[in-house]
């Protein structure tokens, strides 16, 4: 296993991103942020790309916001690195290819956003999702989330923070696919024969068109989301808030 915290890999128009720290469930560190949003950006830019795959590595797709060295954060460098999340998810939701999302395990917080982030949103054997954010005073993600689940199950998500199964999460749309396991290469072979059929060009032409159809895009809709997020994150006392939502769930 490589030591690298993404792991990439080409096969023709298809970029597999995974998220390679399984020791801690996959949790975002800023330097794995970083390494997102840099090979979603560099695709971008690709105009061989038609399929972004992100997966990850171990039992859980991604657990949500590394908080391993909360003690050594600051309030502004914790509110900085959830800039930067929220960016990420833009970046990936505003992607001119289609992008899929392969979920097992537990995905939470930052790990269900960057998983209701993409176009495609594939379950693969079992999983659990949860929306905790709100739980410190976070604003993550929450326009995205209601585009999918609608905005009175997404309030009900969000404000109670509770896990959610795999069969609710397809039943309600957050989840497109819930598939076993030994199926996954196949559809994932004929997901790719999908996108491909395409010129380069006319697919993210169809992709922009779809894009459009959603909620506001651009300087609408992503501004907007970025300024509540930077709202809520920019209160005073947010690593205290944190440390005490850990405190709590550690006592249940």
């Amino acid at each position: 296993m490589s030591d690298a915290e993404l792991l990439a890999r080409r096969e023709g128009h298809v970029l597999h991103l995974q998220l390679n720290r399984p020791e801690v469930g996959n949790a975002l560190s800023a330097s794995l942020v970083q390494a997102l949003t840099e090979a979603v950006e560099a695709a971008a830019h690709d105009a061989h790309v038609r399929l972004l795959v992100l997966s990850g590595a171990g039992r859980h797709f991604c657990t949500g916001f590394d908080l391993t060295d909360l003690d050594r954060e600051t309030d502004d460098s914790l509110l900085a690195r959830f800039t930067r999340v929220e960016l990420l998810l833009q970046a990936v939701h505003a992607a001119p290819f289609a992008t899929l999302a392969l979920a097992h395990g537990r995905t939470m917080g930052a790990g269900a956003d960057l998983f209701a982030a993409c176009t495609e949103r594939w379950i693969a054997g079992d999983a659990s999702f949860a929306f905790p954010g709100a739980g410190f005073g976070l604003v993550l993600g929450t326009s995205r989330l209601t585009e999918q689940v609608g905005a009175s199950r997404a309030a009900e998500w969000i404000e109670g923070g509770g896990p959610i199964d795999s069969a609710t999460a397809t039943a309600s749309g957050l989840a497109t696919r819930h598939l076993a396991t030994d199926t996954i290469d196949a559809e994932l072979e004929r997901l790719r024969a999908r996108v491909s059929r395409l010129d380069g060009p006319t697919q993210r032409a169809i992709r922009a068109a779809i894009a459009a159809g959603r909620r506001p895009r651009g300087d609408a809709g992503d501004a907007e989301d970025l300024a509540r997020l930077v709202r809520s994150a920019a209160r005073p006392g947010l690593r205290d808030r944190i440390a005490a939502y850990r405190a709590a769930q550690r006592t249940r």
